[in-house]
């Protein structure tokens, strides 16, 4: 009687265990988070979607040359609860954000909400909906 007890709960605990979502879908090892850089450009697209929301920026170089990034961002219920929505930034804004870029090199990089203003320098959410 012992055994099947014993055996029933490690049954249970294993389903239980292996029900639980991952407490993180994906690493962020990508982004060299050590050497942030600052972009500024034109807002091409902001797609306000699961699991990450993007910022595809069109950003000219020094000689005119343009490169459009492809930036991820936090989840929409995290950028929800920090200010945002689907129509915090529309196609045609002019932004400057610091962005942690990719490690191989490629236009694309990890942004923060709070980091992100537009080109005159005001906040493009100046705080979080509890005033903080």
């Amino acid at each position: 009687m012992l055994n099947a007890r014993a055996l029933t709960a490690a049954i249970a605990a294993t389903m239980v265990a292996g029900n639980q979502p991952a407490l993180s879908h994906h690493s962020f090892a990508v982004f060299d988070i050590d050497h942030p850089i600052e972009l500024s450009g034109t807002v091409q697209a902001f797609k306000f979607t699961s699991p990450h929301a993007f910022i595809l920026l069109e950003v000219k170089d020094g000689h005119g040359v343009a490169t459009v990034w492809t930036l991820e961002g936090a989840s929409p219920s995290t950028l929800l609860r920090d200010g945002w929505s689907s129509q915090t930034l529309k196609s045609g804004d002019q932004i400057t954000l610091s962005v942690d870029p990719l490690r191989s090199g490629s236009p694309g990089g990890a942004w923060n909400s709070q980091k992100v203003n537009y080109r005159d320098g005001h906040p493009v959410v100046c705080c979080s909906p509890d005033g903080f």
